[in-house]
């Protein structure tokens, strides 16, 4: 208060004032539909973020590992492909075989060799992608996550479930499907605007010429009644809203649909691809195993002089190339694994 001013006119107002709106055409609980479909539509997104998150992570992992074991089966197949060279170079000192055979093992050798570096810089690539994926400097990664050396591999079978278990448990066909009920609440919303709007109004208060005497028994002044406002003679933007409430819901319809289309479509997809990848890595361990037995017959012979070292040559090729290639298959394998744990939703309770 300014020095001076006299007290004696000053007067203390209290007051308390509550609004109620009487919901007789659906407008306030539509709108709190549409808000909860809002929220609910959020939170999937942020489940879609997190499936997302899990599985790129357990990419990097994946990738890490199998790339470490087809390092492995490189530097053996090397290491095989090095006794040939020796072989061949002995053979050739004492005349059983020719240098031209020498330098074939050789440059098949340097050949698989070179194959070392690019699958290092892979398993270095999937290591960073782990340390950025769990909030890691690639120094800072503990050296557990690069500890494991062979390809992940499933112990027990995917439960995929039916298709209505599998919608259910997508967060963008949850998303989506909540945007639609949000959507299709604001047609309700938009709706009521053609109504009256009834609000209960209540007031209550008191003025005194002091805090002590406020509540001092004093008058009271109070107000009770209904407000009603209707905009009866601007239909036309009321019918627009509703228009074009009607359109954001066909729209949100459009989306849910074209969003289960493409849920079933990745599901299949992912399926279809890895069965298939299954039955080729069946394939190719056959083929390896009978590579196998082939070198190791082709190598009793080249000791005893029955076959020359291009016929040996071929038989490690053969071996290295479906070494390799059942390694890579592995790798495909784990990759698949992760696509289908994405189009399954990302979850699951066995049953």
């Amino acid at each position: 208060m300014p020095p001076g001013a006299d007290r004696e006119g000053w007067q203390v107002d209290a007051g308390l004032t509550v609004g109620y709106e009487v919901d007789l055409f659906g407008r306030v609980s539509r709108g709190v539909e549409a808000a909860r479909g809002d929220v609910a539509a959020a939170e999937a997104d942020a489940d879609a973020v997190r499936v997302t998150v899990a599985a790129e992570t357990a990419r990097a992992y994946a990738d890490a590992a199998s790339s470490a074991e087809r390092l492995g089966v490189a530097e053996r197949i090397v290491a095989l492909l090095d006794q040939s060279v020796k072989l061949t170079a002995r053979r050739a000192e004492v005349g059983l075989t020719t240098r031209l055979d020498t330098a074939r093992v050789a440059a098949l050798r340097n050949q698989r060799a070179a194959d070392i570096p690019a699958i290092a810089a892979e398993r270095d690539a999937a290591l960073f992608r782990l340390a950025t994926l769990t909030g890691r400097t690639p120094a800072d990664l503990p050296p557990i996550a690069a500890a494991r050396t062979t390809t992940l591999r499933l112990d027990q079978p995917i439960p995929v479930g039916d298709g209505a278990a599998l919608l259910a448990r997508r967060p963008d066909v949850a998303a989506a499907e909540r945007r639609l009920a949000a959507a299709t609440a604001r047609i309700g919303v938009a709706t009521a605007d053609l109504y009256p709007k009834v609000t209960l109004g209540a007031s209550v208060g008191q003025t005194s010429s002091g805090l002590g005497d406020l509540f001092g028994g004093g008058p009271l002044r109070w107000l009770l009644g209904p407000l009603i406002s209707w905009n009866f003679l601007n239909q036309e933007a009321a019918r627009a809203r509703i228009d074009g409430a009607e359109a954001d819901s066909q729209a949100a319809l459009a989306t849910f649909d074209g969003t289960v289309l493409r849920a079933l479509e990745e599901t299949e997809t992912a399926l279809s691809s890895y069965a298939h990848m299954l039955d080729r890595r069946t394939a190719l361990q056959s083929a390896r195993d009978e590579a196998g037995i082939a070198v190791k017959i082709t190598r009793a012979q080249q000791r005893e002089g029955a076959i020359d070292g291009l016929a040996a040559l071929d038989a490690e090729r053969t071996f290295a190339e479906a070494e390799g290639a059942l390694a890579l298959a592995d790798a495909r394998i784990a990759d698949a694994q992760v696509d289908l744990f994405r189009a399954l939703g990302g979850r699951w309770n066995a049953s």
